[in-house]
């Protein structure tokens, strides 16, 4: 029997097809043992890289937030100025407009008074020259009919008692 069992484990240990099995089996298992280890480094490596970039992406897309956030709220204030700008330039516009429409009034009261005036003192003027002239023809006539009528005493006391009048009527 120790024969047997010899010539069993012979013909076990013996067979080349069996140890080149086990030979690739090893050879296998430790290529996969070392190219495990390389590729799940390599793969941490790549899977860390592309972390990073995600997290690097995720600061830009949020810092691009901020700027679309900050240029927006800019663009408003630069539209609530713009508005309050020429809300005042039209509050201006319409200030001057009716300071001007005020100075011209005042102007044209001004100089349609100026015209009255110069109406009025036309008129008086007028009316004193024709006064002026009335007292001429009147005083030429009385001298003249009174010069003809009253000759001697009667004229003189006439004309003395008319001076004295005149000198009352006057004052």
């Amino acid at each position: 029997m120790a024969t047997e069992t010899n010539g069993a484990e012979h013909s076990i240990l013996a067979n080349a097809e069996l140890w080149v099995l086990l030979a690739a089996l090893v050879v296998v298992g430790g290529v996969l043992w070392k190219a495990g280890r390389t590729i799940g480094d390599a793969l941490d490596a790549r899977s860390a890289r592309i972390r990073a970039e995600l997290e690097e992406a995720e600061k830009l897309r949020e810092e691009a937030q901020r700027a679309l956030a900050d240029i927006q709220r800019r663009q408003r204030d630069t539209a609530t100025e713009t508005e309050e700008i020429i809300a005042q330039a039209k509050e201006i516009a319409k200030q001057r407009t009716a300071e001007q429409a005020r100075k011209s009034a005042e102007a044209i009261k001004r100089r349609e008074q100026q015209a009255l005036d110069r109406i009025a003192q036309a008129e008086a003027s007028a009316l004193a020259d024709v006064r002026n002239a009335a007292v001429k023809v009147a005083l030429s006539a009385t001298t003249e009919v009174v010069g003809k009528e009253l000759e001697g005493e009667a004229g003189e006391a006439l004309v003395d008692q008319t001076i004295k009048d005149l000198s009352k009527h006057l004052n």
